[in-house]
């Protein structure tokens, strides 16, 4: 459900709020994720923002002031919606969930099955090394009473030794003499034994077997029958933690690389098509899109040209996409896999887990296509109508319908950065957003910093086009090779009188105007062909103008801010000896910040994964130093 790219209508949008489980997220005037939040039902949730109440703490109410829209998912279930919550909360960081949320990952439960005697622990790190993960979970104290009631059932190795059949034996530690482990360190049990107990904690991990819950549920009835109550209370609480394990959470079980799910709803006049993106087994996002005046065309070729189109003008193609129905299967999955450089499958699920994502996917579509579709047609008609009077204000031979936007951003000449965004049709383009890091221009320098990306940019679409004339790129892969219909600069005559001399040194034809401003910085119009054109300040042309320019300068600070915190990061982390990336990533997932590490105890930096003692001392010493000595 995207928020309309006009002042956002919270009347509307409010009223038509589904009385269903899901996510919310609201925005701020910018665009930027300020939010994320679940509800049981969005309706009552979402509304309870903007209704004046005495319940409200004071970071809502401040919150609440910067909402300039809001958006949302429908999932299945509460459940769903706080996982799915969790990993749009780690994809925006949106600035008031920051206390709220802690920094870690929701539990795996990891059993190393390649190994020949396999460990089962707990972790927050998921990676394609072959082994059998189980989760995300949302409960911890659940996932950790489940491997601690696992280990107590089944002798399992806790260790981290590399311990092959018919290798060198080693002495058992204390665990196999207290009957907790049976010691395949020492050669006390074979592979095809304790393989065995690794096929029963997967089943029980699975939901497969209620063998486990049986035995507990005998033992907790007879401790109720010797008045044994805490031992009871104690038996039940691992009886629910367990069920709680091993409750099914489709959309989010582990899945295999990256999937893409896609559906179709239709009304009697119009289509909606909605994609969730799953990138290892998490929803990190969706996208939706409006087809007018399609009731009546086939299904399956809808979705063959989406399809075809969709992937064809997009950075990344996943290996798996779902479709409910497609034509010519193979002939867009060869496409598909060429585009993508590897084998890409094309799937139509008929029944499972994968078919109930599908449904989920239709239902988002038709919630989207019922309670949007007057807002987001009105919207485009008031787009054309700005679109219009821009064409007729500047006297442009065609409709410009692809408009191109560039900003510079930098602290005092410091990680000076460049920015373009792309427009069409009045509404913004993000997969067309392109970003330059300034290379050949020292200090604050705009000017010279301009004439370095749109160099960079056209002639980059140039030789793109040469590729594409030359049949060795396809127009679709190319990533400057579509020019605009018009370049907006965010500056004066200086601004403008580069781009004209860029695209004169490239034998570009491209009208190129840029804005007039007031003296409280706020545009007023338009320069073009060295004259001033007056906006009305009440116009859709100076609301569509407004949209871009705040949207290229979003774009521009918030790629300048991440360069800036690397460097900061850095200046701080990077002159450790023996902490390279991936310890210092580790670091920051533990302590949450550099003061958190500088802070820490040798014991705490131990207990970080991939940090020996000779990375905890080196960092202690580096921190602490002069207090050691």
């Amino acid at each position: 459900m995207k928020g309309s790219d006009e002042v956002f209508d919270f009347e509307y949008h409010l009223k038509n709020l589904p009385s269903k489980p899901g996510v919310y997220l609201m925005k701020n005037s910018l665009g930027e994720v300020i939010y994320v939040g679940k509800a049981k039902i969005l309706k009552n949730r979402v509304k309870s923002y903007f209704q004046n109440s005495k319940n409200h703490s004071e970071k809502v109410r401040v919150m609440v002031k910067h909402i300039a829209e809001f958006e949302y998912i429908v999932t299945d279930s509460e459940m769903e919606a706080l996982i799915l919550e969790c990993n749009l909360i780690k994809k925006y960081s949106p600035r008031y969930n920051i206390l709220l949320k802690d920094d870690k990952f929701y539990p795996f439960i990891k059993i190393t099955i390649n190994d020949d005697f396999p460990r089962v622990f707990v972790t927050r790190n998921y990676s394609k090394d072959g082994s059998k993960y189980f989760g995300p979970y949302t409960n911890g104290t659940a996932v950790y009473e489940t491997i601690s009631l696992i280990n107590k059932i089944f002798p399992l190795r806790t260790c981290k030794l590399l311990i092959k059949e018919g290798g060198e034996k080693v002495r058992p530690c204390l665990n196999y003499h207290i009957k907790k482990c049976f010691g395949p360190c020492g050669g006390y049990i074979n592979k095809e034994e304790y393989g065995k107990m690794i096929k029963d904690v997967i089943d029980i991990l699975s939901g497969r077997d209620n063998t486990v819950l049986k035995v507990l549920q005998s033992e907790m009835e007879e401790a109720s029958l010797n008045l044994e109550f805490e031992k009871a209370a104690d038996l039940r609480d691992k009886i629910i933690a367990i069920k709680a394990i091993v409750e099914k959470q489709k959309i989010f079980k582990t899945m295999d690389g990256d999937e893409d799910f896609i559906n179709i709803y239709r009304d009697e006049k119009d289509s909606c098509i909605q994609i969730f993106f799953s990138r290892d087994g998490k929803i990190i996002g969706r996208e939706h899109f409006i087809f007018e005046n399609t009731a009546e065309d086939s299904i399956e070729e809808i979705l063959e040209e989406f399809t075809t189109s969709f992937y064809g003008g997009t950075a990344k193609v996943p290996r798996n996409i779902y479709v409910p129905e497609l034509s010519n299967i193979e002939l867009v999955e060869e496409y598909l896999t060429i585009k993508r450089g590897a084998k890409v499958w094309i799937k139509v699920p008929q029944k499972g887990q994968k078919r109930e994502m599908l449904d989920m996917v239709k239902n988002n579509a038709q919630i989207t296509l019922e309670k949007f579709k007057d807002k987001y047609l009105m919207d485009k008609e008031i787009n054309k109508i700005a679109l219009e009077e821009l064409q007729e204000l500047l006297d442009l031979e065609i409709w410009p319908s692809r408009i191109e936007a560039y900003d510079i951003s930098n602290i005092q000449g410091v990680d000076s950065v460049g920015s373009m965004i792309v427009f069409e049709e009045g509404r913004s383009k993000n997969s067309d957003y392109r970003r330059f890091r300034i290379k050949t221009v020292k200090g604050a320098n705009d000017y010279d910093s301009m004439r370095e990306i749109l160099t960079r940019r056209f002639s980059h679409g140039l030789e793109e086009v040469k590729a594409i004339q030359e049949s060795k790129l396809q127009f679709s892969a190319g990533k400057f090779s579509n020019f605009p219909d018009l370049i907006m600069m965010d500056g004066g005559k200086g601004q403008i009188n580069i781009a004209l001399e860029v695209l004169r040194d490239l034998n570009i034809n491209i009208p190129v105007c840029g804005l007039v401003k007031d003296d409280k910085h706020a545009t007023r119009g338009i320069i073009y062909n060295n004259e001033e054109l007056i906006i009305n300040r009440s116009s859709n042309l100076m609301q569509l103008i407004r949209r871009i320019q705040d949207e290229v300068h979003r774009f521009a600070i918030t790629y300048h801010r991440s360069l800036r915190d690397k460097r900061t990061l850095h200046s701080v982390l990077d002159d450790i000896p023996n902490v390279g990336e991936k310890r210092r990533r580790a670091l920051l997932m533990k302590f949450g910040s550099v003061d958190n590490i500088k802070s820490a105890t040798l014991d705490q930096l131990l207990e970080t994964p991939s940090i020996n003692n000779k990375a905890a001392e080196s960092i202690y010493q580096y921190f602490n130093g002069n207090e050691s000595k």
